[in-house]
């Protein structure tokens, strides 16, 4: 499957839901209250329906993102019933892990193959602030994916100016310590917190040239399906990504369509552009229908985003499809 400019798209993120039970500030507002009712979300029956058709055009990588997964009951079922998709190679997760503690186990038994947790701060009280949540949770949760045998886990970091920028290295060490990969992303001027957080906007430049004061940075590859430029640190195991959307953005190889709870799919992140394949589902579509529609959307997927040309154009939070 590919798209007017020769992408290939074989990468699908679907949000299972759009609440969080984090507030962090980039990306769901605390004033924010316009959530997608439970009955208009798409049960594991219609989820696998869906998957199987992006499936037969190609698609196989899928990634189960929210909002918070973990938040929603069904997320289990959810699971198994993806895992076992023709064609599908890979499931992953992204979450916050405050309720990883428990289900990291049970996800991997379901068919979960790989996990990216957010964590923008080591400091509980500079954590509490972030997220309105308690750092100790999420901390229990990536030791939980260890022991469970997750790996690699990536950890995402939004490095914002004034607000964490302070705790880069300390995270590093974090990282190198704990055995994980470290990704540090820079803000999006997605949604009202997303245009928020540009105040605090940082070039990742800044922090790559930072940390060649202190390591030696050698180009590496990274399983994933993600824009991440990896690198080696010294002669360690440690690999750090850095995502830049804004300073050096990645459309020319964006390979990734992104569906809501709810059943719409966004050719772009950075657009408002969909494909309603939830309502089609609930008219009665069939199979051919939906690969039609998903085809076509594709069709005019655009080449790029415009986040810098028009920063206040999607309303929507970013919690609404996972970033």
């Amino acid at each position: 499957m590919r798209d007017p400019f020769g992408r290939h798209i074989h990468y699908l993120r679907l949000s299972v839901t759009d609440r969080c039970d984090f507030r962090c500030s980039y990306c769901l507002p605390r004033s924010h209250r316009d959530f997608v009712t439970p009955e208009q979300w798409l049960g594991a029956p219609d989820l696998r329906r869906i998957v199987a058709v992006f499936a037969s055009l190609g698609v196989s990588h899928v990634r189960l993102t929210g909002g918070e997964p973990l938040v929603r009951r069904e997320l289990g079922e959810i699971a198994t019933a993806l895992a076992s998709v023709p064609g599908l190679r890979e499931l992953s997760l992204s979450t916050n892990a405050s309720r990883l503690a428990t289900c990291a186990r049970p996800l991997k038994s379901a068919g979960v193959t790989r996990l990216n947790i957010s964590l923008d701060s080591l400091d509980p009280d500079n954590f509490r602030a972030l997220t309105g949540g308690q750092l100790v949770h999420v901390l229990a949760g990536i030791d939980a994916a260890r022991d469970a045998g997750f790996a690699p886990i990536k950890i995402n970091m939004v490095v914002m100016r004034g607000v964490n920028d302070h705790e880069v290295d300390a995270m590093v060490d974090f990282c190198r310590d704990k055995g994980l990969t470290l990704r540090f992303i820079e803000t999006m001027p997605i949604g009202t917190g997303g245009q928020q957080a540009q105040r605090h906007f940082v070039p990742l430049a800044e922090v790559e040239q930072r940390l060649r004061g202190r390591f030696r940075l050698s180009p590496a590859a990274m399983h994933g399906s993600g824009p991440a430029r990896y690198f080696r640190v010294d002669d360690s195991e440690l690999r750090i990504g850095f995502i830049t959307p804004q300073s050096q953005h990645f459309c020319d190889t964006c390979n990734r369509v992104r569906m809501s709870v709810d059943g719409d799919l966004y050719l772009c992140l950075g657009q408002d552009n969909r494909v309603t394949l939830g309502s089609m589902l609930r008219a009665g579509a069939s199979d051919a229908d939906l690969r039609a529609a998903i085809l076509e959307g594709v069709a005019h997927k655009p080449q790029r985003h415009h986040f810098l040309d028009a920063p206040g154009a999607i309303l929507r939070p970013m919690s609404a499809l996972g970033g």
